[in-house]
């Protein structure tokens, strides 16, 4: 679904997802599934600092409206809309991890549109602040 298919995630989140993975059955885990299974996995440490990684927040703009986000990527039981933190099994989310900076993806939504989303800035990655547990 993306237009650059080169998608990073660190062996922490790769793991953790993949474990989420097992207890979850929707539509949206089938998406992420296909998502990591494209996926680059790199060491924890050595993730570029300019990927979206799990517990990120990242500035994003759709295309489409010119509407520019910011969202922090949680799992499931941390996800609160109102704090703009918003789980990984969400369109946005799946569309998002693992994309780099200036990296650009078309991805359908609930609503059967297709968005282009530009990852514009990562104002937070754990790995880059040396936040290794998160």
């Amino acid at each position: 679904m993306a237009q650059n298919s080169s998608l990073v995630i660190t062996d922490q989140d790769y793991e953790r997802l993949a474990l989420l993975l097992q207890h979850t059955e929707s539509s949206n885990a089938a998406v992420l599934e296909e998502e990591l299974a494209r996926a680059t996995v790199v060491p924890q440490k050595e993730v570029p600092h300019d990927v979206v990684t799990m517990n990120s927040t990242v500035q994003f703009v759709d295309h489409d409206t010119h509407k520019e986000s910011q969202i922090t990527l949680v799992f499931p039981k941390d996800a609160d809309v109102t704090k703009g933190k918003v789980s990984i099994l969400a369109p946005v989310g799946i569309a998002l991890i693992g994309l780099k900076v200036g990296q650009t993806i078309q991805w359908p939504m609930p609503n059967g549109q297709k968005r282009e989303l530009q990852v514009t800035g990562i104002r937070y990655q754990p790995e880059a602040a040396g936040d290794w547990d998160l």
